[in-house]
């Protein structure tokens, strides 16, 4: 262990590193993580009776304000798929060892391992895809339509401005069945489409590509069939990686051919539509592979029913998308944001996830998915395969630009739904302030009382306005018996008698529209 002047003259160091941050306004969650280092450093020294001192630290905790936003973002994704006519799972947190093992090609040092307990070895599940495929093989379930919302973990290094965590939520979007081709898989796209634009998060564009595409177009390449899944975790790094660095990783580290990975350059850097598949059913090499054919064929039937759900405004077919995952059998994509802020960062910055221009937000891909028509067969004791096209939200990702957007704008967020506060404009009214709550209450409004026996008409009328709540219902002895509640409108501070029996409806009336 460090001895103390070393300590002390790390704490030192640290102290000015989260000044300096304070200084020069950096999110909230760049300094709580460099403030929780620094609580760190300094229990090393322990107290004054020489004990360590404990210091309280967790992963990541969510203020009212930022679960306000998520539970709005959460009941516009859950409506959407909800539209769409899907029902609901869930499934445990940890699964067995062996049913996530060798599902996510590179990624598997990612997932957390939990202790022997003398029992069965445990996993903590790293998405939703495979306990959803596991579901399914041990239900015996054929087709379905669900959505599931919930936890995930991955030994990952986090980066909280960009919306990387250990533990964060997904939103997945799955349909198995054995249907016809691509009318499953366009509405999954339609999905992401009409999540994305009504999230207002900014401009942004569906990639897609199909892993039969990129095995044919290894394989006339000249890639060797075992180095497929492997050249294309490489081919995946290209949205954060230049085509040199990708290359060089392939020939050097890979080893891969030269002549083969500057083949694959040149597919990798096409982009269209409908059109490019036709141009690719044409190309000498392409049209070579069986598999490459089959995947192009039905890029283009799934671009002619995007043109019918109109959203092909969006999207784009980009050879360069790979999706490491190795449970992917065809049509897989990929949403990213090209626009996150008020001032337009340069696309390939954010796309590469560098920063774009002061006022952006780069945040990387905000939703991915893809067609897994082989994961349930591997759970199925005979092999049955059961077809499933899916998308998963990067909830988290979309957390961290609307926090960043709330935060740069002057717009309060309000953190409770509360309709009314009942309030008194004279002492002793406590009984008839809680009386008038109740009746509130049974009716179905949202209310609030001050739990004080007097307190200051002010302070009430204050409380309203800082936490958002539209319309104060005033008592006092007059209104007592004239029958009648003092409504007020804190905004425009406009006040009417109401009589009692139609306060309900009168206070319904008026935050409907709100």
């Amino acid at each position: 262990m460090a001895d103390k002047a070393q300590i002390q003259e790390a704490i030192k160091t640290q102290g000015e590193v989260v000044r300096k941050l304070k200084t020069e306004k950096a999110s909230k969650d760049q300094i709580d993580e460099e403030v929780a280092k620094l609580l760190q450093l300094k229990a090393q020294l322990g107290g004054d009776d020489g004990k360590h001192q404990f210091v309280l630290k967790t992963a990541k905790d969510y203020n009212p304000k930022q679960m306000a936003i998520r539970e709005k973002v959460f009941s516009t994704i859950v409506n959407c798929f909800k539209r769409h006519g899907a029902e609901t799972i869930d499934t445990p947190v940890f699964e067995l060892k062996e049913t996530l093992t060798g599902k996510y090609g590179e990624d598997s040092k990612l997932i957390y391992d939990l202790k022997d307990q003398g029992g069965e070895l445990l996993s903590l599940r790293y998405d939703l895809t495979v306990p959803f495929a596991r579901y399914l093989a041990m239900n015996k379930i054929t087709n379905i339509k669900r959505y599931h919302i919930a936890k995930v973990y991955r030994r990952d290094n986090p980066a909280m401005t960009r919306g990387r965590y250990r533990e964060f939520y997904q939103c997945d979007f799955d349909i198995a069945g054995q249907y016809d081709p691509m009318i499953p898989d366009a509405e999954c796209l339609k999905i992401v489409h009409e999540i994305l634009s009504e999230l207002d998060l900014g401009d942004f564009r569906i990639k897609v590509n199909d892993r039969r595409i990129l095995d044919g177009m290894f394989a006339v390449c000249g890639v060797p069939d075992d180095k497929f899944r492997t050249i294309c975790s490489t081919v995946d790094k290209l949205d954060k990686m230049s085509w040199e660095d990708v290359r060089c990783e392939m020939v050097k580290e890979k080893g891969l051919s030269e002549e083969a990975a500057d083949q694959i350059g040149e597919y990798v850097s096409m982009q269209g539509g409908q059109d490019l598949a036709e141009r690719l059913l044409q190309d000498p090499k392409m049209s070579q592979s069986k598999q490459a054919v089959a995947g192009l064929t039905d890029m283009k039937q799934l671009f002619s029913f995007l043109q019918l759900f109109q959203v092909t405004d969006k999207v784009v077919f980009d050879l360069s998308l790979a999706r490491g995952l190795d449970y992917y059998t065809g049509v897989i994509y990929e949403a990213i944001l090209t626009q996150t802020g008020p001032i337009p960062p340069p696309a390939a910055a954010e796309q590469n996830g560098a920063g774009g221009d002061e006022g952006s937000v780069s945040v990387g891909s905000v939703a991915g998915g893809g067609r897994y028509d082989g994961l349930v067969g591997m759970f199925d004791p005979k092999g049955r395969k059961v077809p499933c096209v899916g998308v998963s939200i990067g909830i988290e990702r979309v957390f961290s630009i609307l926090e960043q957007k709330a935060e740069a704008s002057a717009e309060k967020v309000r953190t409770t739904e509360s309709q009314v506060m009942v309030v008194s404009a004279q002492k002793n009214l406590l009984e008839e302030r809680l009386k008038l709550t109740a009746e509130l209450w049974n009716a179905g409004i949202k209310a609030e009382v001050m739990y004080k026996k007097n307190p200051k008409l002010l302070s009430q009328l204050q409380h309203c306005e800082d936490s958002g709540i539209p319309l104060v219902a005033i008592l006092g002895e007059q209104e007592l018996k004239d029958g009648v509640v003092k409504l007020r409108t804190v905004a425009s501070r406009d006040e009417v008698d109401v009589p009692r029996a139609e306060l309900v409806e009168e206070i319904k009336k008026r935050t409907s529209l709100v």
